[in-house]
């Protein structure tokens, strides 16, 4: 058996040295990610960011729109933090009813809206201008797993039930975002507790009014 060539030599070191290459650039991405999952996260936990972190945050989002990761960058947001922050907030919430979840569930809608929305559209800086934006993401988010996904329809439907202005608030932003697909079933339902705060209402098959603040509504205008 001959020996191998200084030429296949050449080209076993030049493929090995390429596969180091391969493994520490994906070594990067996963520690670049897990500092944006990290920081997400701390976020939602109401622990904020330390100083320059935000800096770290961009650069770190720029970095894996440049990999392999990019073309997947808006499923990793939607999936592995979108959806760990909302449940984060869910589940301090989930369980109460009536008066005690409008109060809280007001408390929990100001500190997203006023905090956490912004703090997001500020790491995810360097993806805006790409569709859906992170602003859309997120409030579709809060939407499906907070406000579809908690005993909202019974609380504001009770007789006695003291409606916070942040909660109208909340509905009526939730309502100004749109899927591509366009109006779902969920976006339906949202509308549908909106109908029980809001009177009269214009949704998408037609005006609503009620006879009391809190009594299920009628359509005016058929379909």
């Amino acid at each position: 058996m001959s020996s191998p060539s200084l030429s296949d030599l050449g080209k076993r070191e030049q493929a090995a040295l390429d596969e180091r290459g391969t493994q520490q650039r994906r070594a990067c991405s996963n520690a670049t990610w897990n500092s944006i999952h990290n920081g997400v996260i701390a976020v939602f936990q109401r622990k904020g960011l330390p100083d320059h972190e935000l800096y770290n945050l961009n650069e770190g989002v720029r970095q894996l729109l440049k990999t392999e990761l990019g073309s997947f960058f808006t499923e990793y947001l939607q999936n592995q933090l979108l959806t760990k922050g909302m449940v984060i907030l869910r589940d301090k919430i989930r369980f109460y009813e009536g008066q005690k979840l409008l109060d809280t569930l007001a408390e929990t809608w100001d500190f997203f809206f006023s905090d956490v929305l912004p703090m997001l559209q500020a790491i995810f800086y360097p993806v805006q201008g790409k569709e859906p934006s992170v602003r859309q993401l997120a409030l579709l988010h809060f939407r499906n797993i907070i406000t579809l996904n908690i005993k909202l329809e019974d609380a504001l439907s009770r007789s006695r039930a003291r409606v916070p202005p942040s909660i109208i608030q909340m509905l009526l932003v939730l309502q100004g975002v749109h899927e591509s697909k366009g109006v779902t079933e969920d976006y339906l339902k949202l509308e549908s507790l909106i109908q029980k705060v809001v009177s009269p209402y214009l949704g998408t098959y037609g005006l609503y009014s009620s006879d009391g603040p809190f009594t299920h509504s009628s359509c005016i205008l058929g379909k």
